[in-house]
């Protein structure tokens, strides 16, 4: 069964950092672009970042300079480094392929900043 399983979500105050982490089953990283998608309350679906198989990147520019994504595709995980985080980042925060799988949308992890 295909699956994403997202972590390392919390509270953090502003200026804060975490990172996130989304193990995948049954979905090569070799062979699909990844990314970190965010949905906070009253707003749409955002997405935040994606690598292509390649590693290259792309960012909203509401986060370029503060998260990064990377990959490590000998252990089908997915990662985004958060720093310097504003309140205004506050969401669950989803992994998924790009384009994305709407089957996929798991659960997620929240990222609650305070201010």
């Amino acid at each position: 069964q295909v699956q994403l399983v997202e972590s390392g979500g919390g509270l953090v105050q502003a200026g804060g950092s975490l990172r996130l982490s989304c193990v995948a089953s049954k979905i090569r990283f070799t062979t699909n672009t990844m990314a970190w998608f965010r949905l906070a309350p009253g707003k749409q679906r955002e997405l935040v970042a994606h690598i292509t198989t390649n590693g290259n990147t792309y960012y909203a520019n509401s986060v370029k300079g503060r998260f990064t994504i990377s990959k490590d595709n000998t252990k089908n995980t997915l990662y985004l480094q958060m720093n310097n985080l504003m309140p205004e980042d506050t969401a669950v925060y989803h992994c998924n392929k790009f384009p994305s799988s709407g089957s996929l949308f798991g659960q997620g992890t929240q990222v609650t900043v305070s201010s």
